[in-house]
């Protein structure tokens, strides 16, 4: 279960269909979209939620938890398996009430940091630990957030660090054909270093941060293209407008590509990847750019540390630091040795670290361990 169809269909899929093949019969729950074809195209049953969104809307929300309970209820599933804030805030007391066998919570790093004001996180914090109650299994995908969890009194018992993978088959380095094709689609000659940004286009991606990079890159480096793919987010209250685009892209030279699917051929085209984001779980698109053979330059936030290991595959910068981005990325557009040893970095750090069959083995044994334990 999760806010919206694209979690499931771009993070979760994988994950969905290996559970079917283990002999689960899956179902999706989430806000409806255009990713729900995906899912039923590989035999995900989805079962639509009404008042599902990402604002915070206190009655809206209850009106969430009570359709979650009746889903619950109504369906008898024997594991809930909860992903991104309001959903497992609101959906594993649904399934306990409804008196699931096995509920499971999975942390894509919690909504709230050290960082952020005192009423977020005391916001935060209660209803995750109010949350966690009900459930069976935590899985964590930042070790980071273990201490936090303690402090709050989730028993250790429940807690597993699950890390992040991705399909390293699919994220392979590319061929030199594929590297050209990609990079002629996008219009980039030989001499441009491509620099590439992934993700939501929402300003706590630190989109102000890479806006100041790419501006003054134009000046300073003017063989720098800087190009960022993803689509806006009407729904968010820091979400960037049409009209926001158009003005960045005039005053900054950064390319708006949209959001692509597969994202695949994007990562060929590039010379190294940057995400500025001010929180993160464990970033997706960084994994899957380390495993394309990409340098990273990363700030230095829970998740992206478990990305970077600076001067190996690439840098962590400060977050909110326009300066330390721009001199980090610098450095890699003026150093073309660097970029190949640092993407050599990426590319056996992925291969340790960021398989996904890793994530699905420790969530299938959740999975039975719960059971068993419910059957004895």
């Amino acid at each position: 279960m999760t806010t919206v169809d694209m979690s499931l269909d771009l993070l979760l899929k994988p994950q969905l269909v290996a559970f079917a093949e283990a002999g689960y019969e899956v179902v999706g729950a989430s806000a409806p979209g255009p990713h729900v074809e995906e899912l039923e195209a590989v035999g995900v049953r989805h079962v639509p939620l009404v008042h599902a969104t990402r604002s915070m809307d206190p009655v809206a929300d209850l009106r969430l938890a009570w359709e979650l309970y009746r889903l619950f209820v109504r369906e008898r599933p024997d594991v809930v398996h909860t992903h991104t804030p309001k959903p497992g805030w609101f959906g594993r007391p649904a399934a306990r009430a409804a008196r699931v066998p096995a509920v499971v919570n999975t942390v894509h790093g919690l909504y709230a940091t050290p960082d952020d004001g005192l009423a977020r996180r005391a916001v935060v914090y209660a209803l995750e630990r109010a949350a966690s109650a009900c459930s069976d299994a935590e899985l964590l995908q930042s070790s980071e957030d273990v201490p936090v969890l303690r402090r709050l009194r989730v028993p250790q018992r429940k807690l597993t660090v699950l890390g992040n993978g991705i399909d390293l088959a699919r994220f392979a380095p590319p061929t030199s054909a594929q590297r050209s094709a990609s990079r002629a689609a996008l219009g980039l000659a030989d001499h441009h270093v491509a620099v590439g940004v992934v993700g939501r286009l929402v300003w706590e991606k630190g989109l102000r941060e890479v806006i100041a990079m790419a501006t003054e890159l134009r000046r300073t480096h003017p063989s720098a293209r800087v190009l960022v793919a993803g689509g806006v987010e009407p729904d968010k209250a820091d979400g960037l407008t049409a009209l926001d685009l158009e003005r960045v892209s005039a005053e900054s030279g950064i390319e708006f590509v949209g959001e692509l699917r597969p994202i695949d051929s994007f990562y060929d085209a590039l010379d190294l990847y940057v995400l500025a984001s001010y929180r993160e779980g464990f970033p997706r698109s960084a994994m899957e750019a380390a495993a394309k053979g990409l340098p990273l330059v990363l700030t230095d936030i829970r998740g992206c540390r478990q990305v970077v290991d600076p001067e190996v595959n690439g840098a962590l910068v400060p977050p909110r630091d326009a300066g330390a981005l721009t001199a980090a990325v610098s450095r890699l557009v003026d150093d073309a040795d660097l970029r190949t040893r640092l993407g050599e970095g990426s590319t056996a750090k992925a291969a340790t670290d960021f398989d996904q069959q890793n994530v699905i083995d420790i969530t299938l044994d959740t999975y039975a361990r719960l059971l068993g334990n419910r059957a004895s």
